[in-house]
């Protein structure tokens, strides 16, 4: 039988500050198919890192069991990472940022992570429509109506004129991330394109981090609308631009 010979090294290895530039987190539902497989395709690069945790969730999708998501939250964002600091911290569900806040999902994240800024679906999505100048907007949601009137009474709230909102009632979060983008899309720009096309319509937005439909950005001050991202790449914009800030400053 061999016999090992192990030595220590004489010196100890440089370390670098971090493995990656920036992190960023995110909390994403237990029941959550799509957003962690996007965020690591849109965010991740050699200089940004993506660290994904997840927080209790369980179906049906109703004001209730979003906002009993709360509670949890510190929690989800002190296990990325653990005692270190991040750049950046998302929290996946659109709904759930409504029925619960933006203000209130913020403070939860920085009472685990202090120095992070806080991205919530809701939040970009209302940023980007803002830097296209959309004001009157269309939303196609997969929610009940009972989950979705709080989202029309946030835009509503921002200022936005909604000039069409739809619902396709669905309560599992798991079949809305398998909406077929093959067989659904064209029912969707069907069934927003008799106000979305008018002028004074510019932007139609699709209200779920896990839909993705072949997006057309362009000037909502042209004639024809432009067709805005979904909340996910929406996230992936403002996390990605806050590394940049911090990188920069």
């Amino acid at each position: 039988m061999q016999t090992l010979d192990l030595k220590l090294a004489a010196r100890a290895p440089k370390l670098d500050d971090r493995p990656l530039d920036k992190r960023v987190g995110l909390i994403a539902l237990a029941t959550d198919h799509t957003t962690e497989v996007d965020f690591q395709r849109m965010v991740a690069n050699e200089r940004i890192g993506v660290y994904a945790t997840r927080i209790p969730y369980a179906n049906p999708v109703t004001p209730a069991n979003l906002r009993a998501m709360q509670p949890s939250l510190t929690s989800a964002a002190a296990l990325i990472l653990p005692d270190e600091p991040l750049d950046v911290v998302m929290y996946s569900c659109t709904s759930a940022s409504v029925v619960i806040g933006d203000a209130e999902v913020r403070a939860a994240i920085r009472a685990a992570k202090p120095t992070a800024a806080v991205v919530t679906p809701t939040a970009a999505a209302a940023s980007g429509l803002r830097a296209f100048g959309a004001k009157r907007i269309a939303v196609l949601t997969p929610y009940t109506i009972e989950t979705s009137k709080p989202m029309a009474d946030y835009f509503l709230a921002l200022g936005f004129d909604l000039a069409r909102f739809t619902c396709l009632g669905l309560t599992d979060d798991r079949e809305m991330a398998r909406i077929s983008r093959r067989k659904s899309l064209p029912s969707r720009r069907k069934r927003l394109r008799p106000i979305a096309t008018h002028s004074s319509s510019p932007a139609r937005r699709f209200a779920r981090r896990g839909w993705q439909p072949k997006s057309r950005l362009r000037s909502a001050s042209r004639s024809s609308p432009a067709t805005l991202p979904p909340p996910g790449p929406a996230c992936a914009f403002a996390a990605t631009r806050r590394c940049d800030r911090s990188a920069a400053a």
